[in-house]
């Protein structure tokens, strides 16, 4: 069940910390009854941020791949060989 609390809850900071950090959870605030902002622990946005760019990552090779824009993998080891060294 999703955390939603009115803007006014802010003032208590260690209770809105530690509820950030126990459930894991994104806490949804009200203003006027109507949503206005989402707090969540900085653990759980970058969790959901590496999920989202390999989401994305994924769809793009999803994408390349019904192009058909996809190289054998022999031949991609051979272009690397063949690549010239950076010294």
């Amino acid at each position: 069940m999703p955390n939603i609390l009115p803007i006014r809850d802010l003032r208590d900071t260690i209770k809105i910390s530690e509820m950030c950090h126990t459930t894991n959870e994104p806490i949804f605030i009200t203003k006027n009854g109507y949503g206005d902002m989402v707090i969540m622990s900085i653990e759980h946005y970058q969790k959901n941020m590496f999920l989202l760019d390999i989401n994305k990552q994924l769809k793009e090779a999803e994408e390349e791949y019904k192009k058909g824009d996809v190289l054998d993998a022999f031949e991609a080891l051979e272009e690397l060989r063949n690549k010239p060294s950076i010294s």
